[in-house]
């Protein structure tokens, strides 16, 4: 089955600046390389913050511009002032960094952007070392793989090569991401495992089932729970 975690999606080849990197360079670098923003690394290669164009654009916003001292009362205007004035990364970038596991999922990234208001992420290994950069584009290409393939791997991977199932003892369609699952297993957890499993595939948007079965096994005491 194809993964769903951060490692599997992110960008590997990542551009960095120092945190003495100039604006100019950091300007030059972005419309070299076609990214929107950059890591700014320490000696030790820990992430320190992140360079973006928002970031950049505080200085072309402000340039030249007369405005009056209680604009800038507040936090956010304080902050975009600062950054107006700023000519390297480390006074540009915004600090601290939220970063990702690499080991995370993708449901755990897209949390992490919505809740910090954020478009990319930097990822780190175990170690806390760099190594790699996941966008919100990143996040959404599981969505683009068609729904042959989808089918296929449900077929291949879900039912006959974790589940064991005779692939004509279960219906699978798949339209736009979509997948509905019907016809008849062994047992209702098989059902409930088969429905979970499917969940977790790469261009999978939502799931539904109208399986049958032949023996309810999860009014059994003792019995094995799965958490996909």
């Amino acid at each position: 089955m194809n993964g769903s975690l951060v490692r599997d999606v992110m960008t590997r080849d990542v551009v960095t600046v120092a945190p003495g990197s100039g604006y100019k360079e950091i300007v030059d670098l972005l419309i070299e390389r076609g990214v929107s923003a950059v890591p700014v690394v320490g000696d030790a290669r820990e992430v320190l913050g992140v360079v973006s164009e928002a970031d950049l654009l505080h200085k072309v916003e402000f340039s030249g511009v007369d405005v009056h001292a209680r604009l800038f009362e507040r936090r956010r205007h304080r902050v975009a002032k600062r950054k107006a004035s700023g000519d390297t990364a480390g006074s540009l970038m915004s600090s601290p960094a939220v970063t990702v596991p690499a080991t995370a999922t993708l449901t755990q990234a897209a949390r992490l952007m919505e809740r910090h208001n954020v478009k990319r992420l930097p990822v780190l290994d175990q170690a806390g070392d760099l190594v790699g950069i996941v966008s919100r584009r990143d996040l959404l290409r599981r969505y683009l793989r068609d729904d042959d393939a989808i089918r296929q791997d449900i077929l291949d991977n879900v039912l006959g090569g974790v589940l064991w199932l005779d692939p004509v003892e279960v219906t699978v369609e798949v339209t736009e991401g979509r997948v509905a699952l019907s016809g008849k297993v062994d047992r209702r957890s098989t059902a409930q495992i088969a429905v979970r499993l499917v969940r977790t595939l790469d261009g999978v948007v939502t799931v539904t089932e109208d399986l049958e079965w032949g023996f309810d096994d999860t009014t059994l005491p003792h019995r094995y729970t799965f958490d996909a």
